[in-house]
Order: C-alpha cells, then sequence, then structure tokens
C-alpha cells in the first residue's frame, strides 16, 4: 500500500521469485553440506593415503566454489532484488525486525568466502591438519548462515508471539525455528551427496569412479531417515492453522505433496543403485537425473511451506497482498485506493471504474497471481465468472477456505474490481436485458352462480417449486409439485364435500399426458396429488414454467361434473448455478443447468471437499445431494452425519452472498425480477414486501438453519464469518428447520388484521399445521384455497398472461381478489353474511374494493 507495483503481467504471480528462490536454496543447501562433505572426504583421503581421492576432493572444491560463490551468490542477489520489487513491505519488516540478524549472518558469509577461497588456494600446500581447520571453520561458518536465515524464514511461517509484543526473540525463537534448521541441515547433508555424485561419475579411473560413488552414496542414504523424521517433526511442529492448509484446506497441495513423496523415494532408490558399481554412462546419467530430481524435491517442499503460511507473507502479520491486519481493516472501511500512497485513483466512480479496476488488480492480485502465466494465472482461474459470479467470489475471499487473504477494499472497489477482470480482461458483456415473457393463453372456465351448486378450488402445493436438470451429473432437487384442490359445496352453510367424489386432473405435455386422481386426505381435509413432474418446457419448444392443469370433480355413482376449474402448477429449472460455475442456461437459454455448469459444480465440491463426485457422475452414476444431505423436501433422511441440504446451501453460499437484499435470492432460486421465471409475485410484491422481509437476509436465514444444526460438522465452520443483520447478536436468532420452521403469516397480520410491520423473520411456525400451506381456518378451509399459494397470493399478476394465477377469483366472482374479498360472502354462502366465520376481520374493508 505505501510502495509502488511491479507490473510484470504474464512473469509475475510469484514465479520470478519461485524460479530465483527454488534455485539458489538448492545451491545454498549444497554450499553447507557440501563443506562437511569437503573436510570428511578430505580427512578420508590423508587416513587412507589415497591421492585419488585428495584429487577429486581439489577437484571437487574448485566445482563447490564456482557454484556456490559464484553462482550463488548472484542468484542470492537475485533473490534480494526480486523480493525488494515485489514485497516491499514484507521486505522492509524482516530487515528492521531482524537487522542484528542480518548483520551476523552477513559477517558468517563472509567468513565462508575468506574461508573457502583459503581452503581451495592452499589445497596440497598447506599441513594437512591446518587445511582441514580451514574447511572445518567453512562448515561451521555455512551452517550457522543456514541456522541464522532458517530462523527468519521459519518466522515467516510462524511467528510465534512475535505480533503481539514485536520481540526480535520471540520471532526468531519461533516454534518451527529447531524443526526447521534440524531438517535443513539434513537435507544439506543428502545434497552434498547428491552433488558429489554428479562429480564423482564423472572420474575416468573405473575403481576410483565406484569407491567414491559408494563414499557420495553414503552421504544421500545415511541421513535420509534423519531427514524424513526431522520432517515429520517440522510438520508437527506448525500450528494447526499452517499445518491444515498444507495438508487438507488447500486443494492444490495434494499434488505437490505427491511430488515431494515421489521424488524422496526416488532419490532413495537412485542413490541405492549408486552404491554398486555401474557402467560410467549409466552412472553418470544416473547421477545427473538425481541432481535434477533434488532440485524438484526442493521445489516441491519450498511450495508446501510457502503455501503453509496462507494467507500471509508473514504469518498473524502480513496478508499475501502487503497488507497488515490493521491495514485490512481500514481499507475495507475507507477503500484501499484512498489510502494507497502510489495509486493515481482515489476513489471509484463510473468513469474510471475498469482503470480503478486495473489498479485494484495490481495492488491485490498481482502479488500473488499473474496474466496469462505459468504460475496461478488468474485469467484461467477466473474465466468461468460473470460479473455477478466474481464479485461474490471475492466477497467470500478469507471465509471458509483460507488461502486467499479478505477483500481488502469497499463495496464500490470490489465491484469495480470484478468489473475489471470479467470485463476488462475476458471482454465479456454486461448482464442481458430482462427476458420478455410470452403472453399465452388463459381458460376461462364456466360459473354460474344462480345455477352452479360447487366450487372447485386448486392451488400448487410449492409455488417456488423449481428443480435442477442437472442429469446425468447431479440431481439438487428432482422435477415434481404437488396439487392441492378442495370442493365445497355452496349453500347458506357451505359444506367441504370429502367423500362420494372423483376430482381428476389433467395436464397435456405434447405427446405424454400427466393425468391421475387426487386422494382425499382427512387431516388436511383437501385432495391431494404429489410427485406430479410437470415439465417447464413445452413440446413446440420454449419455456413455460406455469404450465395449467385442469381439474374436474364428478359424483362418483353417476359421473355427474360437479364443478371444473384450472390452476397453475408451476415447474421451473431456472436455477442460477451459472452465476458462479460458469457455462450457460441448458435449455432455451433461459434455463436448466448446463452440462459445463454441473461439472463444475462436481468440481469445486470434489476440491475442497476431498470428494470423488465427478468422477462417480462420469462413471454414469447421477451424484443425488440428499443422499448424503438430508432434505425434508423430498424425504430424504441424509447420512447423519453431514450438516442437511438446506443448511449446508445457505450456509456454504451466504458467505459469497453477504451483504445483500433479496437479489441474493435471485442468484439462485427462480425469484429474479429479470429472470425467466420471476416466480415471486402477488399481492406482497406489489406491497413492496420482498423475500428479506420474510425469511430473513441470507445471513440471517443461514445461521438460522446452521443453528438448528450445530453439533454438525462444518456447521461452526460456516458461522464464524456470517453476522446477522436483523438482530444485534447471532443468540437472538432461533434455529429452525428447513421446510417446517417457516415465517408465521400472523407475526405481520396480527388477529388476521392489517400489517402492522412488514417483517416476519424469526417469527416462525412452531407446528406443521400452522404452515400457510397447510393451516386452515375455523370453519376447515385452507388459508391458500382463498388466498392464493405464498408466493402468488391473489391479485397475483403472472408474468406468462395476467390472469393465469387468478382463475379461480376471476371465475367464481369476476375480480382478482381473494375469495370472498369485500365481504362477498355469498360465492360460497349463496347469502350475504354478517359473522366472521373463518377468521377475526375476515369482513374488514379491501382496499380497491368497495366496502
Amino acid at each position: 500500500m505505501n510502495y509502488p507495483y511491479w507490473e510484470l503481467t504474464t512473469w509475475g504471480g510469484g514465479f520470478l521469485i519461485a524460479l530465483i528462490a527454488v534455485v539458489h536454496v538448492y545451491v545454498a543447501h549444497f554450499a553447507v553440506g557440501g563443506g562437511l562433505f569437503l573436510v570428511l572426504t578430505e580427512a578420508r583421503g590423508h587416513r587412507l593415503k589415497d591421492q585419488g581421492i585428495l584429487d577429486y576432493t581439489r577437484r571437487h572444491t574448485k566445482f563447490f566454489l564456482l557454484l556456490t560463490m559464484v553462482f550463488g551468490g548472484l542468484t542470492g542477489v537475485a533473490i534480494w532484488l526480486t523480493i525488494s520489487l515485489l514485497h516491499p513491505a514484507a521486505t522492509s519488516v524482516l530487515i528492521h525486525t531482524f537487522v542484528f540478524a542480518w548483520a551476523t549472518e552477513w559477517v558468517c558469509f563472509m567468513g565462508e568466502i575468506v574461508a573457502l577461497f583459503v581452503y581451495y588456494y592452499t589445497f596440497g600446500k598447506m599441513a594437512p591438519r591446518r587445511h582441514l581447520i580451514i574447511g572445518w571453520l567453512y562448515f561451521i561458518f555455512a551452517w550457522l548462515s543456514l541456522v541464522i536465515i532458517g530462523g527468519i524464514i521459519a518466522f515467516m511461517l510462524t511467528s510465534g508471539g512475535w505480533p503481539q509484543s514485536g520481540d526480535f526473540w520471540d520471532g526468531f525463537l519461533n516454534p518451527s525455528f529447531v524443526p526447521s534448521v534440524a531438517f535443513r541441515t539434513c537435507l544439506a547433508l543428502v545434497l552434498a551427496g547428491v552433488y558429489g555424485l554428479l562429480t564423482a561419475t564423472a572420474q575416468p579411473d573405473p575403481e576410483l569412479r565406484a569407491r567414491l560413488a559408494r563414499w557420495c552414496a553414503g552421504w544421500l542414504l545415511a541421513p535420509f531417515l534423519l531427514m524424513l523424521a526431522s520432517g515429520w517433526w517440522y510438520l508437527a511442529a506448525l500450528p494447526q492453522g499452517p499445518r491444515e492448509m498444507i495438508l487438507r484446506i488447500n486443494p492444490e497441495m495434494a499434488p505437490v505433496m505427491q511430488t515431494l513423496v515421489l521424488t524422496a523415494a526416488a532419490l532413495f532408490l537412485g542413490g541405492l543403485a549408486l552404491a554398486f558399481r555401474l557402467p560410467r554412462s549409466a552412472s553418470r546419467g544416473l547421477a545427473l537425473a538425481l541432481l535434477i530430481i533434488g532440485l524438484f524435491y526442493m521445489g516441491a517442499f519450498e511450495w508446501l511451506r510457502e503455501a503453509g503460511r496462507r494467507p500471509h507473507i508473514i504469518a498473524g502479520h502480513m496478508y499475501s497482498n502487503s497488507l497488515t491486519r490493521a491495514q485490512m481493516e481500514r481499507t475495507q472501511g475507507e477503500g484501499l485506493l484512498k489510502l494507497a500512497k502510489w495509486s493515481k485513483i482515489k476513489e471509484v466512480n463510473e468513469t474510471n471504474r475498469l482503470a480503478a479496476g486495473r489498479e485494484l488488480h495490481n495492488l491485490l492480485c498481482s502479488p500473488c497471481h499473474s496474466l496469462g502465466g505459468p504460475m496461478n494465472d488468474i485469467l484461467a482461474r477466473t474465466a468461468k465468472y460473470g460479473l455477478v459470479g466474481l464479485d461474490s467470489q471475492l466477497d467470500g475471499m478469507g471465509k471458509l477456505l483460507g488461502y486467499m487473504p479478505p477483500f481488502a477494499g469497499n463495496l464500490a472497489e470490489r465491484q469495480a474490481l470484478a468489473a475489471y477482470i470479467t470485463q476488462g480482461l475476458h471482454h465479456k458483456t454486461e448482464q442481458p436485458a430482462a427476458y420478455q415473457p410470452p403472453l399465452l393463453p388463459t381458460p376461462a372456465p364456466a360459473f354460474d352462480a344462480a345455477k352452479d351448486e360447487y366450487l372447485l378450488l386448486a392451488w400448487p402445493g410449492r409455488n417456488l417449486a423449481a428443480y435442477s436438470d442437472a442429469e446425468p451429473a447431479w440431481v439438487l432437487l428432482p422435477p415434481g409439485n404437488s396439487l392441492k384442490a378442495l370442493l365445497i359445496q355452496r349453500g347458506e352453510a357451505p359444506q367441504i364435500v370429502g367423500e362420494g367424489v372423483e376430482i381428476s386432473y389433467r395436464l397435456a405435455q405434447g405427446q405424454s399426458t400427466l393425468a391421475g386422481v387426487l386422494t382425499w386426505q382427512e387431516e388436511g381435509k383437501s385432495y391431494a396429488a404429489d410427485g406430479l413432474a410437470a415439465s417447464p418446457y413445452p413440446p413446440a419448444g420454449g419455456f413455460n414454467p406455469y404450465p395449467l392443469v385442469e381439474l374436474t370433480a364428478k359424483e362418483q355413482k353417476t359421473g355427474r361434473v360437479l364443478a371444473a376449474t384450472s390452476a397453475v402448477l408451476t415447474s421451473s429449472s431456472e436455477m442460477g448455478c451459472k452465476n458462479c460455475h460458469g457455462g450457460d442456461w441448458r435449455r432455451e437459454g433461459l434455463a436448466g443447468v448446463a452440462p459445463a455448469t454441473a461439472q463444475d459444480v462436481l468440481t469445486v465440491h470434489d476440491r475442497i471437499n476431498r470428494t470423488k463426485l465427478r468422477d462417480q457422475a462420469q462413471a454414469g452414476q447421477p451424484v443425488r445431494c440428499a443422499q448424503c444431505h438430508a432434505d425434508p423436501a423430498q424425504a430424504a433422511p441424509g447420512d447423519g452425519m453431514r450438516l442437511g441440504l438446506s443448511a449446508a446451501m445457505h450456509g456454504f453460499h451466504a458467505n459469497y452472498l453477504s451483504k445483500r437484499g433479496e437479489q441474493a435470492c435471485g442468484y439462485c432460486h427462480p425469484s429474479d425480477p429479470a429472470g425467466a421465471t420471476r416466480a415471486y409475485r402477488g399481492l406482497h410484491l406489489e406491497m413492496g414486501v420482498s423475500c428479506t422481509d420474510c425469511h430473513g437476509f441470507l445471513e440471517d436465514h443461514a445461521l438460522g438453519l446452521l443453528q438448528g444444526q450445530a453439533d454438525r460438522p462444518r456447521a461452526a465452520a460456516l458461522m464464524a464469518h456470517l453476522r446477522p443483520r436483523a438482530v444485534k447478536d447471532i443468540q437472538e436468532i432461533k434455529p429452525r428447520q428447513p421446510w417446517q420452521s417457516l415465517p408465521d403469516c400472523l407475526a405481520c397480520h396480527q388477529d388476521y388484521a392489517a400489517p402492522q410491520t412488514t417483517s416476519a423473520f424469526n417469527a416462525w411456525v412452531e407446528r406443521p399445521g400452522d404452515l400457510f400451506a397447510a393451516r386452515g381456518d375455523q370453519a376447515g378451509v385452507r388459508c391458500a384455497a382463498c388466498h392464493g399459494p405464498a408466493h402468488a397470493l391473489y391479485p397475483a399478476v403472472n408474468p406468462y398472461g395476467p390472469g393465469r394465477d387468478v382463475i379461480q377469483p376471476r371465475q367464481y366472482q369476476g375480480n382478482a381478489m381473494p375469495l370472498g374479498a369485500g365481504k362477498n360472502c355469498k360465492v360460497c354462502h349463496t347469502v350475504d353474511m354478517d359473522s366472521e366465520a373463518h377468521h377475526p376481520n375476515s369482513l374488514r374493508p379491501v382496499r380497491s374494493l368497495p366496502e
């Protein structure tokens, strides 16, 4: 924030640091272990009086000097140059915190240089004992350098108590200091053998080559088990956060860990093979292969170590974007651009949105990501996202997965960055214009109030019914809805007819017809048919989430038709998974989960949860979410161990869709006012009541579900970053069960009167029978029979035809208002009524109708 940035584009993302650092560290470890190798090999030559070994040691010393001092010195300077340009803030912390440690290390390094030059240029010219003392001095200086630098590097991974105290020794003597020095020392000895094999196998004398190869192989093999043991100690010494980041949280580390294991095995087996006499060409090739394998081993180890400190560059103090925790709080409140010293743009507006996004990308993304480069390519990682999806991904950073820091800016800056990446880098357009549904013909069933004796009322069980349409990949919700009906015999004392009649339904769907008979349910005092899989895809093409089902009531004995009507049987496949998982709509460009989207959902699930669901789907076995996650809507018990489906879905996605209103609902559910379904319609919508007024903001909604299953794994993790919005404290949110603990209408309509409040959140019904869809009045008439289904209360206006949702009110009373509204009791009673037989305040005046 206080330094300019180096815009590397393709070669960004830490590529230069990784390339230079891995090579330098590989040589630097040889500089330590190789020093001991030189002095002990020389001592062996003197003890055996073997001039061949001494000559080899002198030649190896020259190779050692050129590689470690010249090449190693250059790469060391290159590291300082790159880290000071790419991470100047972190470099400044390391210098200022450990200034005396660096000074001590530079003294040791000077001692290394002097000792090594003296050792090389006096080889064979100085008394053996004194010459060996020079060699020992070099090794001691080199190992002390390893200790000092190892402590500083370990500090970046495990900073100990330093973030609180700022004390030098708290940072240097951190939890991983001793095990890391032990591991690096053993690794240095192993690499001494690897490098030794490279020069030993080049010797022309077969006998000398064989002896030296066995000697060098012993250097590789002897400390190998100690290296593995100290590596395990190193891993065990890490706090839970870094250890979990390496072993479980970051899925990218699985192949890196495999590389570490495989290269370790290859090093051991290769060293074992070279302990035996091999032809010169074979031993030379194998030694060179081991040198390359060793480099990959070093790279894998350093990659894992770097990954362990994510999302920090200095654990517990500075994030990978070079912002400290204190700075992060300021930038999230005031805005990063305003506080960034070298930013030309200080505030986001409509004219500079993309330019501001580029500035934010350079400040926040470029320290870790490249543009089309070989490491952490941000183009590949964001290719699937649209504007909504990427904004949501930025919103969720640093919450659940933990390997990226939280977004370090305000809302306008987050949206500007999302716009720059999607539009500026990927050249994607803004959201398409709102869909204009076709107006479909709506029947007008006949009814003569003077002659007809019966009223047939019908409504869908779920008016926001949606199914995933993602097979053969997975099934979140299968297609299907229920149909409810009520037959009322009109008269001064109307009667609900529950026997002696047959109510049939019919829905033509091209060449197939959905037809059957509803059954009487004594408990619900209504007829019902469940599992009706109506299709939103008409045979002629297009999309219609509101197909009409025809109902006919007949006497069972005579077959006489008593009443007939039509009703919407809602069925939509408009699930917005593509917003975040890429792809497009599956059908008609309007709905359904496309194969690419469905596969990405499984890929993300596998990556986060270490499952193999994508493999299962590709093997022809669609994944059924409710098989593991309980879902009352499907009567699925789940496996009893994981979160229920509603809690898992809302809990996870709430972390990516925070501080939004009802638009968060429409990203997934078919309630988007610009979408193809627009399932939320009716009186509440007309009155300005939104999804959040009844169900709560997404965070509150998710917290209620998660608190109802707080003992399940992952519940605490999903709740950790969710902040309640409707109440002050999370404990004020009542735990709830999905599909049962739903908003109580009487929370707003106290005593069935006009609403005194517009929020029913946290006022859940206590019993299933109290649900709006199941509740009856004092006479046993279902609420939905007169008022319409919950998300399409009369007078609902359907986007596919104004009268499509109000067929029965218009059929029986000539207007779209609730049945009997405006004291129109004659609809059922055939006479005017002055008593409120159904519920209190049922005779109160209704807007738009005369009293």
